[in-house]
């Protein structure tokens, strides 16, 4: 009699036909479909609570950084719900200040600041008329006035109830990353026994192995990246100031935030500070204001990185780029910033991941 053969047995032979390396190529190339989709789901989820999603991550970042703070008001004797207020209040006082100081000083300069930059503009002007480039005064002016059209334009089409509702949104997603940042500093521990309570026993200590690595890892690149873009802030302030630029202060700001975005930050506020002083003082005072950055940059990479923040922490500048880009891309200047203490995390807590389950193999195998 003949052989009868189901569908699932002619499936099996035509897949054990193949060649080994076919099968391979196929079985990874579904897995990364599905890792592909799955990703792509969770971004859109995201997404669709964006809002949430950053005063999710503002709050933790503000907690690896402010938990020192808290830890030293315990170890005074302060209640714990005291402290993670001190704390909190700590943060709230620095951010009055720093607004306090560059709204006094753009206020001091701003008469000034005018006729200056209006002076700078036409010196600007004629460098660019009289330069080797072939453009002439009305084809500079024709420029001009297609790029005020069009910000005119652009203004024009903003919504004001969608700018009103982009500016609530915003404002309670501040409220919420403090109201989360006091809770998570006075009770975080427990809330991480929380979350691992119902994780199998068998597993429980691994994740909350590799949960401490990568809180370690976000609280020393974080609080490394306070004190490197600090540094970075006050060098680049004290050259402005040593120059003569305008704005010192406000531009020595811009410095430290850019901080937190590694690589296209610090670029960014040093191009800035460099066209206020090239529109302000003139090209001399340009080149340099580029120097100062470029030294103080070469001074950071090169000696406050490894030593403040370490050697474990720090990452290879493609998967940093390739991280601000997609968050960037994603979430504009906000995921630029969350990118990289994401992108650090998953680096930490996947290396430990990965040694606990070759020890396991090991251990199984013997």
């Amino acid at each position: 009699m003949p052989e009868h053969r189901t569908p699932n047995s002619g499936a099996a032979s035509a897949w054990e036909a193949l060649p080994w390396s076919l099968r391979v190529a196929t079985v990874c190339g579904l897995c990364v479909l599905v890792l592909a989709t799955t990703a792509y789901l969770v971004g859109r989820l995201l997404l669709t609570v964006a809002p949430l999603c950053l005063a999710v991550a503002v709050s933790l970042l503000l907690t690896a950084l402010l938990s020192p703070v808290s830890r030293l008001l315990r170890r005074l004797r302060v209640p714990n719900t005291l402290a993670a207020l001190g704390a909190v209040l700590t943060l709230l006082g620095l951010v009055a200040l720093a607004v306090t100081v560059v709204t006094s000083q753009v206020a001091t300069e701003f008469d000034d600041l005018g006729a200056t930059l209006s002076a700078g503009l036409a010196e600007i002007r004629q460098a660019v008329v009289d330069g080797p480039l072939p453009i002439d005064e009305a084809q500079l002016d024709a420029i001009v006035a297609v790029v005020r059209e069009r910000v005119t334009q652009r203004s024009a089409e903003l919504d004001p109830a969608e700018a009103a509702s982009v500016t609530l949104e915003a404002v309670g997603a501040a409220l919420l990353a403090v109201i989360l940042l006091f809770f998570l500093l006075k009770d975080g521990s427990r809330m991480w026994a929380w979350l691992l309570r119902p994780v199998p026993q068998r597993l429980r200590t691994t994740l909350d192995e590799a949960g401490r690595a990568g809180w370690w890892a976000l609280s020393r690149y974080i609080g490394g990246q306070v004190v490197v873009a600090a540094v970075d802030a006050i060098g680049i302030g004290v050259a402005l100031l040593i120059i003569g630029v305008p704005l010192a202060l406000p531009l020595a700001l811009l410095t430290f935030l850019g901080g937190f975005v590694p690589i296209v930050g610090a670029t960014v506020a040093g191009v800035a500070a460099a066209l206020v002083a090239l529109v302000a003082n003139g090209p001399t005072d340009a080149l340099l204001v580029i120097a100062a950055v470029i030294v103080v940059q070469q001074l950071e990479g090169n000696l406050l990185e490894p030593l403040i923040v370490g050697r474990a922490l720090r990452l290879h500048p493609v998967p940093v780029l390739l991280a601000v880009t997609a968050g960037t891309l994603l979430g504009g200047i906000a995921g630029a910033v969350v990118a990289v203490p994401i992108l650090a995390v998953l680096h930490r807590t996947g290396a430990v991941l990965v040694k606990r389950g070759t020890r396991q193999q090991s251990t199984g195998t013997e």
